[in-house]
């Protein structure tokens, strides 16, 4: 039999030039939303933490460094604010909860919300300067992802899928943390999908740019590395869904989590 040839690359998906400028109620699209954050050392404006609940400020709270702390909750202000614009209601009425995890039943699979049958699934991933919101109609992951030091990444290499492994080896060394970072950030996305984060070996499921006759993207799945624009080059950022229906990327304003929320949605 004949191998299968090689697939031609996805290309990144880019924002959508005629998005609205914020959340409003879902149209059951898949939909990621973008937000940049202030780096260290930037401007830092008030935070409009009112939306949280008890359990979130604590964990907040947690954080030894002011700037983990102010990223979380950016992170998960912007979460509850869009989730409250999607579904009509206040930010602060949004509840969540835990799906069984797929792998042993217990009560820490993905984050959803409450009820045998949500109104929508959403992901949540944040780090250095950027935050990244998913919501589908279907199961979905996000992940983005800061874009490590060139000499961080060898040990990490080493437990990706061998086709992985393969694909990052034909990179310059120049170019092989960000390679990495993107395939890094592709493979986070589609674990947090499924619900069973980095509990799932790495080595189990090929996730990279281009799937191959004997190495392909894991079944029912659609994987998308995201255009970051200026933030190309010190970010990446994916998103894996269980969807036909192609996503849509927006970008947040930048002042969406400092700004008191004022109107309610209906």
């Amino acid at each position: 039999m004949t191998p299968a040839p090689d697939v031609a690359p996805v290309p990144d998906l880019g924002p959508d030039p005629e998005a609205p400028a914020t959340p409003g109620p879902w149209d059951g699209r898949p939909s990621l939303w973008l937000l940049g954050t202030p780096g260290r050392g930037e401007p830092q404006p008030p935070l409009d933490d009112s939306a949280l609940d008890a359990d979130e400020r604590a964990r907040a709270a947690a954080f030894a460094r002011s700037s983990d702390r102010r990223l979380y909750l950016a992170a998960h202000i912007s979460l509850r604010r869009l989730l409250g614009a999607c579904l009509g209601t206040w930010p602060e009425s949004v509840r969540f909860t835990r799906e069984p995890c797929p792998r042993c039943g217990g009560p820490h699979g993905r984050p959803a919300l409450p009820g045998p049958h949500p109104p929508l699934h959403f992901s949540l991933s944040h780090c250095e300067g950027l935050v990244l919101i998913g919501v589908a109609g279907s199961p979905v992951g996000v992940d983005a992802e800061r874009v490590p030091e060139p000499g961080a990444v060898g040990d990490l290499v080493k437990v990706l899928h061998p086709a992985e492994r393969a694909d990052l080896a034909a990179f310059p060394a120049e170019a092989h943390a960000t390679a990495f970072c993107r395939v890094w950030s592709r493979k986070e996305a589609y674990l947090k999908g499924v619900g069973v984060g980095l509990g799932r070996a790495l080595d189990a499921d090929y996730v990279g740019d281009r799937p191959r006759h004997d190495a392909v993207h894991p079944s029912g799945w659609s994987l998308r590395s995201l255009d970051l624009g200026p933030l190309r080059g010190t970010h990446a950022a994916a998103v894996a869904l269980r969807d036909t229906a192609p996503p849509v990327l927006r970008i947040l304003p930048d002042a969406y989590p400092h700004t008191p929320q004022q109107v309610r949605r209906t």
